[in-house]
């Protein structure tokens, strides 16, 4: 098992956003959840990603275990080497090329040589399909590249979990069918891919299973 959520709830300002949720990921398995604006998608990603707290419950990835609050440096550092997060709008760093955003962590939060590290992010931009835009700022690139180089940012430390909150939010239908490919070849090596999504044909093209949230529960299906 790759990821255990076991009963996390999350409360804001005397609100509760998500309710005992409880599920889990097996490697090489691609998970979809879905949900209407407001149902609790992405903080259920981030509550995993170690980027906001939960109140109760547990979240266990690989061998890496929070439970509710504040989560300690010693504990965030073993699971951001278990994680990788891909964000909606990107965030890739507007100073620095596709390829220097790739190396960065590697290079500056876990100290491997840099040689080293820029050639796995090399590697990772063509395992993407995007090796040929490496020197190319983010502005340089389509909304479907600069993507492409967020994924190979979150792998660039080789985590066996990667996370994307609306992965298809900027991207037309051919660009969707070239990701939904490559979270395919993803999961074939191995990795565990965990994806919040509106686009109900995406979650059917890429995703194993599919939880649908409401009100931050888990909807049962028939």
């Amino acid at each position: 098992m790759v990821l255990d959520v076991r009963g996390i709830q999350v409360v804001r300002e005397n609100r509760r956003v998500i309710h005992d949720l409880s599920f889990s990921a097996s490697r090489g398995e691609c998970l979809a959840l879905m949900g209407p604006s407001g149902s609790g998608k992405t903080t259920v990603l981030r509550a995993i990603a170690g980027l906001d707290p939960f109140t109760t419950g547990a979240v266990i990835v690989v061998d890496v275990q929070l439970t509710g609050g504040r989560i300690p440096h010693h504990v965030a550092r073993r699971l951001h080497r278990r994680v990788g997060m891909v964000f909606q709008f990107h965030h890739l760093f507007a100073h620095m090329t596709a390829l220097q955003n790739v190396w960065l962590a590697p290079v500056h939060v876990y100290g491997e040589p840099r040689g080293e590290a820029e050639a796995r992010a090399r590697r990772l931009l063509e395992k993407v399909g995007v090796g040929h835009r490496g020197e190319a700022f983010p502005h340089q690139l389509s909304g479907g590249e600069a993507q492409r180089v967020a994924i190979a940012r979150a792998l660039a430390v080789n985590p066996p979990l990667l996370l994307m909150d609306e992965p298809t939010a900027s991207l037309d239908p051919a660009r969707r069918g070239d990701l939904a490919a490559t979270l395919h070849e993803l999961t074939r090596d191995g990795t565990t891919v965990v994806i919040s999504t509106h686009d109900a044909d995406f979650a059917r093209q890429c995703a194993a299973r599919v939880l649908l949230l409401e009100d931050g529960r888990i909807r049962p299906t028939t």
